[in-house]
């Protein structure tokens, strides 16, 4: 028997109820969505169950995305009701842009979730970015939220400080949140807009963040980088971690072929940038030399951005930027 915690029906009462399920809370009807995140928001479960029409007004998916900030999407498997819409592509790929992966219509469905919840992964060739790389959420003004994934390859290769770093750069001409997962290292910097927060939550700040241009996420362990617009993967060329990260896998960069690799904390030259991609087997996005992070702005940042396709005017000093110093200490 599996031990499904909350089981929440109006619709497809007699379906649901035919499980050989265990269930500790339950509810029959239609419930304002406030209601069900105020029952359940601080109410421990393993599996909900969520038959879609107990949700009143549940067309209007303003209320599915109000439910996906406040509980944790990942533990909720939601039941479609059977009509066209709920069937076409584009539905399907708003819900998992709100961080819903687990639905479906029907028994079989239920008893696979139960077992095997997915992950963006499994859902990620349905969903629908019009021809981009990687998931872009659409925003409440109707623009594409572009997600800047930075992950490290060799150990310590400084993705926390670089997505710090970018962050810092582009808010001179957009709206730019940056999120580390499954870390608290964005204490020790000074800024708005920087959040920790878990691997099961991140769906969750990212909806919190639809309304911004861009967000950058230090993705630490996180499995599912297809969540990203694309990912920054950081290389430190040093002989020491070159070699930890090929005995560790010895067919990364194969396995990466056509990613973004950026050598960072690099003292490789541009000439031999060339030596490093014939060695690796892999092209280099861009080399990103060693920099002092409290002083802006950073000619090489500036360079990956463009390179990125992120620069909107031309290279400048801006006086209340040029060589600012952000202080040796937060605290």
């Amino acid at each position: 028997m599996i031990n499904v915690n909350v089981i929440i029906v109006n619709k497809y009462k007699d379906m649901l109820m035919g499980l050989n399920i265990e269930v500790i809370k339950s509810m029959e009807g239609v419930f304002d969505v406030n209601e069900i995140i105020d029952t359940f928001s601080n109410f421990y479960f393993d599996r909900m169950l969520l038959d879609i029409t107990a949700i009143k007004n549940y067309e209007d998916l303003d209320n599915l995305q109000r439910l996906s900030i406040n509980l944790d999407m990942s533990r909720v498997i939601l039941i479609l009701d059977d009509n066209p819409q709920s069937e076409t592509q584009e539905y399907l790929s708003k819900l998992i842009s709100m961080g819903i992966y687990n639905f479906t219509r029907n028994l079989e469905g239920i008893n696979y979730l139960l077992n095997h919840p997915n992950t963006y992964r499994d859902v990620a060739h349905i969903h629908n970015v019009d021809g981009a790389g990687g998931s872009l959420f659409v925003s409440n003004s109707g623009n594409r939220v572009k997600i800047i994934g930075v992950k490290n390859l060799t150990e310590h290769a400084g993705a926390t400080t670089l997505t710090y770093m970018l962050k810092k750069h582009l808010e001179a001409n957009y709206n730019v949140a940056a999120i580390e997962v499954g870390k608290r290292d964005f204490a020790f910097f000074e800024g708005e807009n920087l959040v920790s927060t878990t691997e099961s939550d991140l769906p969750k700040e990212l909806m919190k963040k639809n309304d911004y241009d861009i967000i950058i996420v230090d993705l630490n362990n996180y499995s599912d980088d297809e969540i990203c617009s694309f990912v920054l993967y950081l290389v430190e060329p040093s002989t020491i971690k070159l070699n930890k990260l090929i005995r560790r896998s010895r067919r990364i960069f194969e396995k990466l072929n056509n990613k973004k690799i950026v050598l960072n904390k690099s003292f490789i030259t541009e000439s031999d940038v060339a030596v490093f991609e014939y060695e690796a087997g892999t092209k280099v996005f861009y080399n990103i030399p060693c920099i002092d992070d409290r002083k802006m702005p950073q000619s090489s940042i500036n360079s990956i951005i463009s390179k990125m396709g992120l620069m909107k005017s031309a290279e400048g000093e801006d006086e209340n930027f040029k060589n600012k110093l952000l202080g040796l200490f937060k605290f």
